[in-house]
């Protein structure tokens, strides 16, 4: 049976060892160039453009998924940055384009300027490429280049990259460092994943002959022949794979296997908080019309808070949950990013985590130990640094410092989103969802009825108020914030403080802080307890700010604090539900066996209700998760590759929780 492939440890990667000729690097491990120094642009449009025979494909590219390029080897970008001048020259105006590229030793990104600055006629598109260019961290990170045009800079080891790959491509630049600079890329597992992820009629190209990659390609079962090589090289190898095998991964998981594409011209999103309001303008975005209904107004749950902190608390220890938040971490900064670089809507203060006693010390302590990241993404720091981050004293000796974290305007946000071109709102509730020939009926409580051909349930808390959804377990959690006017002598802290509540920075002299977390209640009063709560939360946290507060006359008690009380939803394990919603019956039914034994697994693929999604159990960590939550369902169901790692994509899976009861039964 094929094992589920294994995550590698979350963890900074090498940089290149690079010397340079002009604009042109050389890898001083592999001894080889990055590109051609005659003319590496003409080298790559023979190579991997023409051999791909792209011109011709994109202006004949109608499909309403994108057209899939996977390359092993970003390097520095020429090759991906051509193909995406080549589609914007052929493809028609509806037409999209998805990249993929692995690397092991990511460039600086003032290396990665200086290369392509040799190529001052793809400028605009290097500027983009650079504006987002991630921080070197093992893992799949999202870049949208333009509303027709992403990248998947999927950085770790090629071979065990495309071996985490959830989708599908149609045509392979096949590049990194000649066979005998590079053995280590050149594998039999190297071919054979890409195989494995290929569309039936994918077509590769490659600049090298060498006799590992033909033996390689064949076995994987691909077609390959000698054709005119570039410049002073006589041959190269071009061809295809007209029947890729199927992907074996499943037969361990088998409930997973992701339902059947199908029409998605118009889809309805039910609620309109982050979680709604992120899911409608990732499918907008690809040209789908979009229709949003909330049952009270924009933002009126736990969106609708002033602010709201963009943060995660990670495992000591590495788990699924805390990189599907780091993930998102690091994605919601790009997006926000892209979304509003004037900042109107976010700021990019960084979030200090500090660490108020010897236990979360120790934890804060093992974690640096298991995670070794770049400063840019997380950074330890002592009580001498403290100060000069927060703008004040903090009662804590040691903190983690995430930079490219923050704090956002949850409900103007949702707004923002909501106002995207091909999405329209309505204020209405649904009670009842019933399938049709069509796709879906939608029945609110005023007896209309909204027609869709799929759906997406992001409505927090109620999201299992369905017939469809109401076996999804959800947990109701009361999150109370409180607020007070800052007097003209008084600031507030310059970063987002952690601890067990947050407090960021204030807002048109409005300083926020909290939040109360109370499971199991469903209730919005604002509550003098959770006041007092919060207001011995904020001593412990920034001391030097309460007394100041004090001393400048304002009287920290419940009856002079404002507030807003709002209901968050949990699952049982934390993390989100993200994806098709499963049939719990049928899943039950086929998958029994595995209360008796968990290693018998059925050949039974998961059935799904047709088209039905879902989106929520953000909890409080919504900012991290929802945005990338938002792209793992709109790639799922525009058929694109997925943003995350395949077993990521499974650990958000709504239908977990049903395996895992049958498997405790035992």
């Amino acid at each position: 049976m094929t094992q589920r492939p294994t995550l590698p440890p979350l963890a900074a990667l090498t940089a290149p060892s690079l010397s340079w000729n002009a604009a042109s690097p050389y890898s001083e491990v592999f001894e080889d160039v990055y590109f051609s120094r005659e003319n590496g642009r003409a080298e790559t449009e023979h190579v991997f453009i023409h051999a791909n025979r792209l011109p011709e494909r994109f202006s004949h590219w109608l499909e309403t998924r994108p057209f899939v390029i996977g390359e092993t080897g970003f390097g520095t970008g020429l090759n991906m940055l051509c193909a995406w001048a080549c589609f914007e020259r052929h493809a028609p105006k509806q037409a999209r384009l998805h990249l993929l590229s692995t690397e092991k030793y990511p460039l600086t990104r003032a290396e990665l300027a200086q290369a392509l600055g040799a190529w001052p006629e793809l400028a605009s598109h290097a500027a983009s490429l650079l504006a987002q260019w991630p921080a070197a961290v093992s893992g799949i990170h999202r870049l949208h280049l333009t509303d027709r045009v992403t990248l998947d800079l999927h950085f770790g080891d090629t071979c065990e990259r495309l071996a985490l790959l959830d989708g599908q491509v149609d045509a392979w630049f096949l590049d990194g460092f000649a066979p005998s600079k590079n053995p280590d890329m050149w594998q039999p597992e190297l071919f054979h994943s890409m195989a494995a992820r290929s569309r039936p009629g994918a077509t590769f190209a490659t600049f090298t002959c060498a006799g590992i990659v033909k033996r390689g390609l064949k076995a994987a079962g691909f077609n390959w022949q000698k054709v005119p090589g570039f410049g002073r090289k006589r041959e190269m190898l071009a061809g295809r794979i007209d029947t890729p095998p199927l992907d074996c991964r499943r037969q361990q998981t088998p409930w997973f296997t992701p339902p059947a594409a199908r029409p998605a011209a118009h889809i309805v999103v039910i609620g309109a908080g982050i979680a709604g309001a992120s899911v409608a303008a990732a499918l907008a975005k690809r040209g789908l019309r979009v229709s949003v209904i909330e049952k009270q107004a924009i933002g009126a749950g736990g969106s609708g808070n002033q602010q709201g902190a963009l943060y995660v608390k990670l495992a000591a220890q590495t788990n699924d949950q805390s990189r599907v938040y780091f993930s998102g971490l690091l994605y919601s900064r790009r997006w926000l990013e892209n979304l509003d670089p004037a900042h109107q809507l976010w700021h990019n203060s960084g979030v200090i985590q500090l660490a108020l006693n010897a236990k979360e010390a120790q934890r804060q302590q093992r974690f640096l130990a298991a995670h070794p990241l770049p400063d840019g993404v997380l950074k330890a720091e002592n009580s001498d640094s403290l100060g000069d981050i927060i703008g004040m004293d903090a009662s804590a000796e040691s903190a983690l410092f995430y930079p490219q974290a923050g704090w956002v305007k949850p409900r103007k946000l949702c707004e923002h989103l909501l106002s995207q071109p091909g999405i329209t709102y309505r204020q209405g509730e649904v009670i009842r969802l019933e399938e049709s020939s069509q796709g879906w009926l939608i029945h609110l409580t005023n007896g209309e009825n909204v027609e869709a051909d799929q759906v997406v349930v992001a409505n927090a808390q109620l999201a299992n108020r369905f017939e469809q959804t109401h076996e999804l377990p959800l947990q109701a959690v009361r999150g109370q914030v409180s607020s007070l006017n800052l007097p003209d002598n008084v600031e507030g802290p310059r970063s987002v403080v952690c601890a067990g509540g947050y407090v960021p920075p204030a807002v048109d002299g409005v300083l926020t802080f909290g939040a109360s977390f109370v499971p199991n209640n469903a209730t919005t009063e604002v509550q003098d307890q959770d006041h007092l709560g919060n207001i011995e939360e904020l001593r412990q946290t920034l001391p030097a700010l309460a007394t100041a507060l004090e001393k400048a006359g304002v009287d920290l008690t419940p009856k002079n604090l404002d507030g807003r009380a709002a209901v968050r939803a949990a699952s049982p394990d934390k993390s989100p539900y993200a994806g098709p919603v499963p049939k719990t019956e049928a899943w039950q039914q086929d998958y029994a066996l595995l209360k008796k034994d968990a290693t018998r697994i059925p050949a039974l693929a998961g059935q799904h209700y047709p088209g039905l999604w879902i989106s929520a159990a953000h909890g409080s960590r919504g900012l991290a998760s929802a945005p990338l939550c938002a792209e793992v369902i709109a790639s799922r169901i525009c058929d694109e590759p997925m943003p995350l790692e395949a077993p990521l994509v499974d650990h958000l899976h709504p239908g977990r929780r049903i395996i895992s009861a049958l498997i405790r039964a035992q």
